[in-house]
Protein backbone atom coordinates (compact mmCIF):
# COMPACT_ATOMS: atom_id res chain seq x y z
CA UNK A 1 0.00 0.00 0.00
CA UNK A 2 1.60 2.99 -1.27
CA UNK A 3 1.60 6.26 1.04
CA UNK A 4 0.06 7.81 -1.70
CA UNK A 5 -3.10 5.71 -1.49
CA UNK A 6 -3.54 6.42 2.38
CA UNK A 7 -2.86 9.89 1.90
CA UNK A 8 -5.75 10.13 -0.79
CA UNK A 9 -7.94 8.11 2.16
CA UNK A 10 -7.20 10.07 5.35
CA UNK A 11 -6.46 13.68 3.86
CA UNK A 12 -9.87 14.33 2.15
CA UNK A 13 -13.20 12.93 2.83
CA UNK A 14 -14.02 9.04 0.92
CA UNK A 15 -16.12 11.15 -1.66
CA UNK A 16 -13.79 13.65 -2.44
CA UNK A 17 -11.16 10.64 -2.92
CA UNK A 18 -13.46 8.65 -5.51
CA UNK A 19 -14.12 11.33 -7.17
CA UNK A 20 -10.20 12.36 -7.71
CA UNK A 21 -9.66 8.31 -8.62
CA UNK A 22 -9.32 8.52 -12.80
CA UNK A 23 -12.07 6.37 -14.15
CA UNK A 24 -11.40 3.37 -16.28
CA UNK A 25 -9.24 4.19 -19.29
CA UNK A 26 -10.84 2.66 -22.34
CA UNK A 27 -9.82 -1.01 -23.56
CA UNK A 28 -6.60 -1.58 -25.76
CA UNK A 29 -8.58 -2.62 -28.99
CA UNK A 30 -7.02 -5.01 -31.53
CA UNK A 31 -9.00 -6.07 -34.31
CA UNK A 32 -12.43 -6.49 -35.02
CA UNK A 33 -13.84 -5.75 -31.27
CA UNK A 34 -11.13 -7.97 -29.47
CA UNK A 35 -10.28 -6.43 -26.29
CA UNK A 36 -6.24 -7.72 -25.19
CA UNK A 37 -5.59 -8.66 -21.50
CA UNK A 38 -1.64 -8.18 -21.27
CA UNK A 39 -0.45 -11.01 -19.61
CA UNK A 40 1.82 -9.61 -17.98
CA UNK A 41 -0.39 -8.12 -15.27
CA UNK A 42 -3.21 -10.35 -15.53
CA UNK A 43 -1.73 -13.87 -15.21
CA UNK A 44 0.55 -16.45 -13.08
CA UNK A 45 2.04 -19.30 -13.64
CA UNK A 46 1.43 -23.08 -11.45
CA UNK A 47 2.80 -26.03 -11.33
CA UNK A 48 2.36 -29.76 -10.40
CA UNK A 49 5.82 -30.45 -10.16
CA UNK A 50 7.88 -30.53 -6.98
CA UNK A 51 9.78 -27.95 -7.76
CA UNK A 52 9.40 -24.36 -8.78
CA UNK A 53 7.51 -23.50 -12.00
CA UNK A 54 10.53 -22.97 -15.29
CA UNK A 55 7.90 -21.09 -16.95
CA UNK A 56 7.86 -17.01 -15.64
CA UNK A 57 5.29 -13.88 -16.04
CA UNK A 58 7.92 -10.59 -17.36
CA UNK A 59 6.39 -7.55 -18.24
CA UNK A 60 6.13 -8.76 -22.28
CA UNK A 61 4.17 -11.52 -21.29
CA UNK A 62 5.48 -15.28 -20.54
CA UNK A 63 8.69 -16.37 -20.67
CA UNK A 64 10.71 -19.84 -20.74
CA UNK A 65 7.56 -21.92 -20.81
CA UNK A 66 9.74 -25.43 -21.10
CA UNK A 67 7.99 -27.40 -18.56
CA UNK A 68 4.57 -29.12 -19.64
CA UNK A 69 3.59 -29.27 -15.71
CA UNK A 70 3.31 -25.17 -15.93
CA UNK A 71 0.23 -24.08 -16.07
CA UNK A 72 -0.83 -19.97 -17.97
CA UNK A 73 -3.63 -18.59 -15.90
CA UNK A 74 -5.01 -15.31 -17.00
CA UNK A 75 -8.37 -13.64 -15.26
CA UNK A 76 -10.57 -11.42 -16.57
CA UNK A 77 -14.10 -10.44 -14.96
CA UNK A 78 -16.63 -10.16 -17.97
CA UNK A 79 -20.30 -8.25 -17.13
CA UNK A 80 -22.66 -10.81 -19.06
CA UNK A 81 -22.70 -14.55 -20.16
CA UNK A 82 -22.70 -15.57 -23.62
CA UNK A 83 -20.54 -16.47 -26.37
CA UNK A 84 -16.98 -16.07 -25.32
CA UNK A 85 -14.26 -15.83 -28.59
CA UNK A 86 -10.52 -16.07 -27.85
CA UNK A 87 -7.23 -16.03 -29.57
CA UNK A 88 -3.31 -14.72 -28.09
CA UNK A 89 -0.63 -12.75 -29.74
CA UNK A 90 2.26 -15.29 -29.08
CA UNK A 91 4.78 -16.67 -30.81
CA UNK A 92 6.86 -20.33 -31.06
CA UNK A 93 10.31 -19.99 -31.14
CA UNK A 94 10.99 -23.31 -32.85
CA UNK A 95 8.84 -25.97 -34.03
CA UNK A 96 5.50 -26.61 -33.14
CA UNK A 97 3.62 -26.56 -30.41
CA UNK A 98 -0.01 -28.21 -29.02
CA UNK A 99 -1.72 -26.43 -26.34
CA UNK A 100 -5.14 -26.82 -24.17
CA UNK A 101 -6.70 -23.76 -23.45
CA UNK A 102 -9.53 -24.74 -20.03
CA UNK A 103 -12.36 -22.35 -20.35
CA UNK A 104 -15.71 -22.85 -17.63
CA UNK A 105 -14.66 -26.38 -17.68
CA UNK A 106 -14.50 -26.51 -21.44
CA UNK A 107 -11.39 -27.56 -23.08
CA UNK A 108 -9.97 -27.47 -26.77
CA UNK A 109 -6.59 -27.80 -28.11
CA UNK A 110 -4.69 -25.99 -30.56
CA UNK A 111 -1.44 -26.07 -32.68
CA UNK A 112 0.53 -23.18 -33.04
CA UNK A 113 3.53 -22.40 -35.03
CA UNK A 114 5.76 -19.31 -36.34
CA UNK A 115 8.65 -17.49 -34.68
CA UNK A 116 7.16 -13.55 -35.79
CA UNK A 117 4.26 -12.73 -32.97
CA UNK A 118 0.54 -13.16 -34.46
CA UNK A 119 -2.87 -13.40 -33.17
CA UNK A 120 -3.81 -16.62 -33.19
CA UNK A 121 -7.40 -18.09 -32.70
CA UNK A 122 -7.70 -20.32 -29.55
CA UNK A 123 -11.48 -21.04 -30.04
CA UNK A 124 -14.72 -20.38 -28.46
CA UNK A 125 -16.35 -20.75 -24.96
CA UNK A 126 -19.99 -20.56 -23.70
CA UNK A 127 -20.00 -18.23 -20.67
CA UNK A 128 -23.00 -19.20 -18.37
CA UNK A 129 -22.73 -16.01 -15.65
CA UNK A 130 -21.03 -12.69 -15.09
CA UNK A 131 -18.49 -12.41 -13.42
CA UNK A 132 -14.65 -13.71 -13.46
CA UNK A 133 -13.34 -15.99 -15.67
CA UNK A 134 -10.15 -18.02 -15.63
CA UNK A 135 -8.28 -18.69 -19.05
CA UNK A 136 -6.31 -21.86 -18.37
CA UNK A 137 -3.20 -22.72 -21.03
CA UNK A 138 -1.27 -26.02 -20.49
CA UNK A 139 1.57 -27.33 -22.58
CA UNK A 140 0.60 -30.80 -24.40
CA UNK A 141 3.42 -31.44 -26.48
CA UNK A 142 5.97 -29.55 -28.85
CA UNK A 143 8.69 -30.10 -30.55
CA UNK A 144 10.89 -27.14 -29.92
CA UNK A 145 12.47 -25.49 -26.65
CA UNK A 146 9.56 -23.98 -25.68
CA UNK A 147 5.82 -23.64 -25.70
CA UNK A 148 5.36 -20.44 -26.85
CA UNK A 149 5.67 -16.98 -25.60
CA UNK A 150 2.71 -15.17 -25.29
CA UNK A 151 1.93 -11.80 -24.49
CA UNK A 152 -1.86 -11.11 -24.08
CA UNK A 153 -5.04 -12.56 -25.07
CA UNK A 154 -7.73 -11.14 -27.37
CA UNK A 155 -11.64 -11.54 -25.84
CA UNK A 156 -14.59 -10.68 -27.97
CA UNK A 157 -18.16 -11.36 -28.08
CA UNK A 158 -21.60 -11.23 -25.97
CA UNK A 159 -19.69 -11.18 -22.89
CA UNK A 160 -17.55 -8.17 -23.76
CA UNK A 161 -17.43 -4.50 -23.53
CA UNK A 162 -15.64 -1.68 -21.30
CA UNK A 163 -16.67 -2.75 -18.69
CA UNK A 164 -14.57 -5.86 -18.15
CA UNK A 165 -11.82 -5.78 -15.73
CA UNK A 166 -8.64 -6.66 -15.78
CA UNK A 167 -5.12 -4.34 -15.58
CA UNK A 168 -5.34 -2.51 -18.64
CA UNK A 169 -1.80 -1.39 -19.20
CA UNK A 170 1.34 -0.95 -17.53
CA UNK A 171 1.47 2.85 -16.75
CA UNK A 172 2.09 3.56 -13.35
CA UNK A 173 3.82 0.45 -12.73
CA UNK A 174 0.09 -1.46 -12.71
CA UNK A 175 1.15 -4.75 -13.68
CA UNK A 176 2.93 -4.92 -10.41
CA UNK A 177 0.46 -3.54 -8.22
CA UNK A 178 -2.15 -5.33 -10.03
CA UNK A 179 -0.69 -8.68 -9.62
CA UNK A 180 -0.66 -7.97 -5.67
CA UNK A 181 -4.35 -7.48 -6.06
CA UNK A 182 -6.55 -5.04 -4.53
CA UNK A 183 -6.05 -4.21 -0.64
CA UNK A 184 -8.93 -3.13 1.35
CA UNK A 185 -9.62 -1.03 4.37
CA UNK A 186 -12.64 -0.72 7.17
CA UNK A 187 -12.87 3.13 8.68
CA UNK A 188 -13.42 3.54 12.12
CA UNK A 189 -15.13 6.61 12.71
CA UNK A 190 -14.46 8.43 16.34
CA UNK A 191 -17.34 9.21 18.42
CA UNK A 192 -17.45 13.10 17.63
CA UNK A 193 -15.64 14.98 20.55
CA UNK A 194 -14.01 12.28 21.48
CA UNK A 195 -9.97 12.24 22.00
CA UNK A 196 -8.73 9.25 21.68
CA UNK A 197 -5.75 8.28 23.40
CA UNK A 198 -5.62 4.49 23.45
CA UNK A 199 -6.93 1.82 20.19
CA UNK A 200 -7.70 -1.48 21.03
CA UNK A 201 -8.57 -4.02 18.42
CA UNK A 202 -8.60 -7.79 18.07
CA UNK A 203 -7.91 -10.23 14.71
CA UNK A 204 -8.64 -13.22 14.07
CA UNK A 205 -6.85 -15.14 10.83
CA UNK A 206 -8.91 -17.45 9.65
CA UNK A 207 -7.50 -21.55 9.25
CA UNK A 208 -6.59 -21.42 5.36
CA UNK A 209 -6.21 -17.48 5.01
CA UNK A 210 -3.02 -17.47 6.39
CA UNK A 211 -1.36 -16.67 2.66
CA UNK A 212 2.30 -15.98 2.25
CA UNK A 213 2.50 -12.05 1.33
CA UNK A 214 -0.60 -11.08 3.79
CA UNK A 215 -0.30 -8.45 6.22
CA UNK A 216 -3.34 -8.00 8.23
CA UNK A 217 -3.46 -4.75 10.06
CA UNK A 218 -5.12 -4.04 12.97
CA UNK A 219 -4.74 -0.62 14.64
CA UNK A 220 -3.85 2.00 11.56
CA UNK A 221 -4.30 5.77 11.79
CA UNK A 222 -3.27 8.62 10.46
CA UNK A 223 0.91 8.42 10.73
CA UNK A 224 1.50 4.50 10.85
CA UNK A 225 0.13 1.38 11.22
CA UNK A 226 0.73 -1.91 13.37
CA UNK A 227 -0.65 -5.38 12.18
CA UNK A 228 0.64 -8.84 11.71
CA UNK A 229 2.15 -10.84 8.40
CA UNK A 230 3.01 -13.32 7.24
CA UNK A 231 6.44 -12.97 5.57
CA UNK A 232 7.28 -16.29 4.11
CA UNK A 233 6.64 -20.42 4.53
CA UNK A 234 8.99 -20.01 7.87
CA UNK A 235 8.48 -16.30 9.32
CA UNK A 236 5.57 -14.72 10.62
CA UNK A 237 5.89 -11.04 12.13
CA UNK A 238 4.18 -7.66 13.91
CA UNK A 239 5.12 -4.34 12.38
CA UNK A 240 4.62 -1.38 13.83
CA UNK A 241 5.41 1.87 11.28
CA UNK A 242 5.41 5.52 11.79
CA UNK A 243 5.91 8.10 8.96
CA UNK A 244 8.29 10.64 8.81
CA UNK A 245 6.35 13.95 8.15
CA UNK A 246 9.38 14.26 5.55
CA UNK A 247 7.39 12.73 2.33
CA UNK A 248 9.93 10.63 0.47
CA UNK A 249 10.66 6.93 -0.69
CA UNK A 250 14.47 7.71 0.23
CA UNK A 251 14.91 7.30 4.37
CA UNK A 252 18.75 8.44 3.93
CA UNK A 253 16.91 11.77 2.72
CA UNK A 254 15.14 13.10 5.65
CA UNK A 255 15.86 15.55 7.88
CA UNK A 256 17.14 14.82 11.35
CA UNK A 257 15.13 17.22 12.70
CA UNK A 258 11.95 15.40 10.58
CA UNK A 259 13.02 11.73 11.64
CA UNK A 260 11.24 9.34 13.64
CA UNK A 261 13.13 9.00 17.02
CA UNK A 262 12.69 5.41 19.09
CA UNK A 263 11.82 5.52 22.80
CA UNK A 264 12.57 2.12 23.42
CA UNK A 265 11.47 -1.29 21.92
CA UNK A 266 10.14 -4.65 23.12
CA UNK A 267 12.18 -7.71 23.58
CA UNK A 268 13.49 -9.50 20.78
CA UNK A 269 11.92 -6.74 18.52
CA UNK A 270 13.92 -5.41 15.14
CA UNK A 271 14.07 -1.47 14.59
CA UNK A 272 15.39 -0.18 11.43
CA UNK A 273 14.20 2.91 8.91
CA UNK A 274 12.08 2.28 6.02
CA UNK A 275 11.13 3.38 2.86
CA UNK A 276 9.49 2.84 -0.58
CA UNK A 277 6.04 3.73 0.19
CA UNK A 278 7.06 6.63 2.34
CA UNK A 279 9.64 6.88 5.01
CA UNK A 280 10.06 6.74 8.61
CA UNK A 281 10.19 4.47 11.49
CA UNK A 282 10.20 0.63 11.70
CA UNK A 283 10.04 -2.29 13.83
CA UNK A 284 8.88 -5.81 13.99
CA UNK A 285 8.50 -8.87 16.17
CA UNK A 286 9.47 -12.26 14.79
CA UNK A 287 6.19 -14.13 16.19
CA UNK A 288 4.76 -17.06 15.02
CA UNK A 289 0.90 -16.54 15.58
CA UNK A 290 -1.30 -19.19 14.25
CA UNK A 291 -4.35 -18.86 11.99
CA UNK A 292 -7.77 -19.27 13.64
CA UNK A 293 -6.21 -17.72 16.97
CA UNK A 294 -7.40 -14.43 17.91
CA UNK A 295 -4.58 -11.89 18.70
CA UNK A 296 -5.14 -8.41 20.66
CA UNK A 297 -3.22 -5.10 19.38
CA UNK A 298 -3.12 -1.69 21.77
CA UNK A 299 -2.07 1.24 20.35
CA UNK A 300 -1.07 4.42 22.68
CA UNK A 301 -0.63 8.12 20.32
CA UNK A 302 -0.59 11.19 22.57
CA UNK A 303 1.48 14.83 22.30
CA UNK A 304 4.45 14.98 24.18
CA UNK A 305 7.31 17.58 24.72
CA UNK A 306 8.66 19.92 21.98
CA UNK A 307 6.32 19.08 18.92
CA UNK A 308 6.50 15.71 18.93
CA UNK A 309 3.49 12.83 19.59
CA UNK A 310 4.70 9.80 21.11
CA UNK A 311 3.17 6.02 19.32
CA UNK A 312 3.27 2.83 21.44
CA UNK A 313 2.23 -0.46 20.44
CA UNK A 314 1.69 -3.44 22.67
CA UNK A 315 0.44 -6.75 21.32
CA UNK A 316 -0.74 -10.46 22.58
CA UNK A 317 -2.12 -13.75 22.18
CA UNK A 318 -5.97 -13.53 23.31
CA UNK A 319 -4.84 -16.50 25.72
CA UNK A 320 -1.94 -14.47 27.25
CA UNK A 321 -2.11 -12.56 30.52
CA UNK A 322 0.80 -10.30 29.41
CA UNK A 323 1.23 -7.46 26.78
CA UNK A 324 4.62 -7.48 24.82
CA UNK A 325 6.17 -4.17 24.39
CA UNK A 326 6.79 -3.40 20.04
CA UNK A 327 8.29 -0.15 20.37
CA UNK A 328 7.64 3.35 21.12
CA UNK A 329 8.61 5.92 18.05
CA UNK A 330 7.94 9.93 18.73
CA UNK A 331 6.77 11.91 15.48
CA UNK A 332 8.26 15.70 15.13
CA UNK A 333 6.31 18.38 14.11
CA UNK A 334 2.98 16.23 15.13
CA UNK A 335 0.89 17.63 18.61
CA UNK A 336 -2.15 15.33 17.97
CA UNK A 337 -4.41 12.35 19.84
CA UNK A 338 -4.75 9.35 17.38
CA UNK A 339 -7.11 10.13 14.26
CA UNK A 340 -8.40 8.31 11.26
CA UNK A 341 -8.50 4.89 12.65
CA UNK A 342 -9.01 2.07 10.36
CA UNK A 343 -7.86 -1.54 9.71
CA UNK A 344 -6.63 -3.24 6.18
CA UNK A 345 -6.06 -6.49 4.53
CA UNK A 346 -3.46 -6.47 1.46
CA UNK A 347 -1.12 -8.83 -0.18
CA UNK A 348 2.42 -7.35 -0.87
CA UNK A 349 3.91 -10.18 -2.98
CA UNK A 350 2.67 -10.15 -6.74
CA UNK A 351 3.42 -13.90 -6.90
CA UNK A 352 0.56 -14.89 -4.46
CA UNK A 353 -1.81 -12.20 -5.80
CA UNK A 354 -4.08 -15.25 -7.19
CA UNK A 355 -4.93 -16.83 -3.70
CA UNK A 356 -7.69 -15.31 -1.73
CA UNK A 357 -7.31 -13.82 1.82
CA UNK A 358 -9.35 -12.82 4.85
CA UNK A 359 -9.53 -11.53 7.93
CA UNK A 360 -12.11 -10.47 11.15
CA UNK A 361 -11.57 -7.97 13.24
CA UNK A 362 -13.58 -7.76 16.17
CA UNK A 363 -14.27 -5.88 19.78
CA UNK A 364 -13.11 -2.06 18.65
CA UNK A 365 -12.38 0.27 21.38
CA UNK A 366 -11.13 3.31 21.88
CA UNK A 367 -9.96 4.52 25.26
CA UNK A 368 -10.58 9.14 25.66
CA UNK A 369 -7.89 11.35 27.60
CA UNK A 370 -10.15 11.19 30.19
CA UNK A 371 -9.83 7.61 31.04
CA UNK A 372 -13.35 6.85 29.69
CA UNK A 373 -13.60 3.89 26.94
CA UNK A 374 -15.98 4.30 23.89
CA UNK A 375 -16.84 0.88 21.67
CA UNK A 376 -16.39 1.49 18.53
CA UNK A 377 -19.20 -0.65 15.83
CA UNK A 378 -19.23 1.46 13.17
CA UNK A 379 -17.14 0.96 10.28
CA UNK A 380 -16.74 2.14 6.30
CA UNK A 381 -15.48 -0.03 3.80
CA UNK A 382 -12.92 1.48 1.07
CA UNK A 383 -10.35 0.30 -1.31
CA UNK A 384 -7.24 1.20 -2.98
CA UNK A 385 -6.16 2.63 -6.31
CA UNK A 386 -5.85 -0.84 -8.26
CA UNK A 387 -10.13 -1.21 -6.82
CA UNK A 388 -11.07 2.30 -7.84
CA UNK A 389 -9.74 1.99 -11.22
CA UNK A 390 -11.42 -1.13 -12.16
CA UNK A 391 -8.78 -3.37 -12.37
CA UNK A 392 -9.41 -5.67 -9.82
CA UNK A 393 -12.80 -6.50 -8.32
CA UNK A 394 -12.01 -9.15 -6.15
CA UNK A 395 -13.04 -7.39 -2.76
CA UNK A 396 -14.88 -7.33 -0.33
CA UNK A 397 -16.02 -6.36 3.39
CA UNK A 398 -18.50 -6.15 5.45
CA UNK A 399 -20.13 -7.64 8.80
CA UNK A 400 -21.49 -11.06 10.39
CA UNK A 401 -23.19 -9.15 13.18
CA UNK A 402 -20.64 -10.13 15.63
CA UNK A 403 -17.65 -8.45 13.97
CA UNK A 404 -16.26 -6.63 10.49
CA UNK A 405 -14.11 -8.82 7.72
CA UNK A 406 -12.00 -8.07 4.82
CA UNK A 407 -11.29 -10.47 1.83
CA UNK A 408 -9.17 -10.14 -1.26
CA UNK A 409 -6.94 -11.57 -3.77
CA UNK A 410 -8.00 -14.50 -5.90
CA UNK A 411 -10.58 -13.62 -8.25
CA UNK A 412 -13.86 -14.25 -6.71
CA UNK A 413 -17.04 -12.67 -8.51
CA UNK A 414 -18.80 -11.24 -5.68
CA UNK A 415 -17.96 -7.69 -4.64
CA UNK A 416 -18.72 -5.06 -1.56
CA UNK A 417 -19.69 -1.32 -3.05
CA UNK A 418 -16.35 1.04 -2.44
CA UNK A 419 -17.87 3.66 0.54
CA UNK A 420 -20.53 0.77 1.98
CA UNK A 421 -21.12 1.33 5.72
CA UNK A 422 -21.69 -1.65 8.25
CA UNK A 423 -22.02 -2.09 11.91
CA UNK A 424 -21.65 -4.95 14.53
CA UNK A 425 -23.50 -5.58 17.66
CA UNK A 426 -22.36 -4.13 20.87
CA UNK A 427 -20.18 -6.07 23.77
CA UNK A 428 -20.94 -6.28 27.22
CA UNK A 429 -18.05 -4.44 28.48
CA UNK A 430 -14.62 -2.71 27.46
CA UNK A 431 -11.23 -4.74 27.40
CA UNK A 432 -9.68 -5.47 30.95
CA UNK A 433 -6.24 -3.41 30.74
CA UNK A 434 -4.31 -2.15 33.56
CA UNK A 435 -2.44 0.86 31.73
CA UNK A 436 -0.61 1.93 34.75
CA UNK A 437 0.76 -1.86 34.44
CA UNK A 438 2.20 -1.67 30.89
CA UNK A 439 5.61 -2.22 29.95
Amino acid sequence: MTLLNWLCLFSVSLLACRSASAPPQEPIRHGANAVRIPVGGNSWITTSSQGPATAAITKEGVKNWTAQADTLTTYVRLAKPGTLTLSAMLRVPTGTSRLRILVASQAKDVTVSGATPADQPLGQWSIAQAGYVAIRIVGVSKTGSTYAEITDIGIRGEPVDDSAAFVRSDEGNFFYWGRRGPSVHLRYPIPEGVEAEWFYNEITVPRGSDVIGSYYMANGFGEGYFGMQVNSATERRVLFSVWSPYQTDDPSSIPAEQRIRLDRKGANVTTNDFGNEGSGGQSYLRYNWVAGQTYQFLLRGHPVADGYTAYTAYFKAANESSWQLIASFRRPKTTTYLKSLYSFLENFIPETGNRTREVNFSNQWIRATDGTWHELTNAQFTADNTARKGYRMDYAGGSDGQRFFLRNCGFFSAYTLIGTSFSRSHQPKAPAIDINALP
